[in-house]
């Protein structure tokens, strides 16, 4: 069983009622959901928008490897209304991996080139909106 840290986001239509049918999507494809972070609201990063983001991180049990979750992730993504995978623009949902751990507890790292998969996600800990949640739920 490997244990799933992701990051949820939105900033277009109704924001929390997207990640919430989002984390839904993980609970059903992917694994249960133990734990989810409080709702963080923050700024675009990485690019200009008069849409803040609504972000939470969230921890699922699954027994999927990184690349399948995050093939089901982009899949979930696509059914809840993401039509272009970019980083930098308005989107109505964003879910990335950010860290994995094997049954013994040891982080995961992976590289992939395609489709680009990094365990943990090379950012994280630049981004607020991955940081704040994430402690949260990794007490």
């Amino acid at each position: 069983m490997v244990t799933y840290y992701l990051s949820l986001g939105s900033n277009l239509g109704d924001r929390e009622g997207t990640i919430r049918q989002a984390l839904q999507r993980i609970e059903q494809q992917i694994g249960p959901v133990r734990r989810c972070s409080s709702f963080y609201y923050s700024k675009p990063w990485g690019f200009e928008s008069e849409h803040a983001f609504c972000n939470l991180c969230c921890m699922a049990e699954s027994d999927k490897s990184p690349l399948e979750v995050l093939h089901l992730t982009q899949t979930i993504e696509r059914m809840l209304g993401r039509t272009k995978k970019s980083n930098y623009t308005d989107r109505c949902i964003d879910i990335d991996l950010i860290r994995a751990f094997d049954d013994s507890g040891k982080e995961i790292h992976c590289e992939i080139s395609i489709p680009l998969l990094s365990l943990p996600h090379p950012l994280w800990e630049q981004r607020e909106f991955v940081k704040v949640p994430l402690a949260e739920i990794m007490q």
